[in-house]
């Protein structure tokens, strides 16, 4: 009757078009918009754990020429997408440890983790402006924990 050859791109054809239907009958968005408030490019890959019951915060964050974040950590990792500027990044483990010192621009991500403190400095010429997505935030609580200047690590 009909050859095994036949069949087959007969099914191929007829997946084509369901394909083809599926597509054309997609909803267009009404009275929806969506604004991007960070966007950038990871350097190495990452996962993040998201404990039930904790809040995911976003925020965009703006500080001037000369500003500073002051030192602090996170309950959980936080991803920053630079948007525009450029910032000094100094950072150690909240027990003590080595300082490390980074500089990231527009276009970057790096992720903050909870076991270290951090201090972001303005060492650009204009505001630097971050999106920042907290992780692990104690629900309604605070995504930013206070922590003392460590003295070793200028910033």
């Amino acid at each position: 009757m009909f050859g095994k050859r036949t069949v087959l791109v007969a099914l191929m054809a007829a997946m084509l078009v369901v394909s083809a239907v599926a597509v054309a009958s997609a909803t267009d968005p009404s009275g929806f918009a969506s604004v991007l408030i960070g966007r950038g490019q990871a350097a190495r890959s990452f996962e993040v754990h998201q404990r039930r019951g904790n809040d995911v915060a976003v925020n965009q964050i703006t500080v001037q020429p000369a500003g500073f974040s002051g030192w602090h950590s996170h309950p959980g990792t936080t991803v920053v997408a630079v948007q525009s500027g450029q910032l000094t990044l100094f950072s150690e483990r909240i027990a003590g440890g080595k300082c490390r010192v980074r500089t990231y621009t527009a276009g970057q991500v790096f992720l903050e983790h909870p076991k270290n403190e951090y201090n972001a400095v303005n060492t650009g010429s204009e505001p630097f402006v971050v999106a920042v997505t907290f992780f692990n935030v104690p629900h309604g609580g605070n995504s930013r924990i206070d922590q003392a200047d460590p003295g070793n690590c200028s910033g």
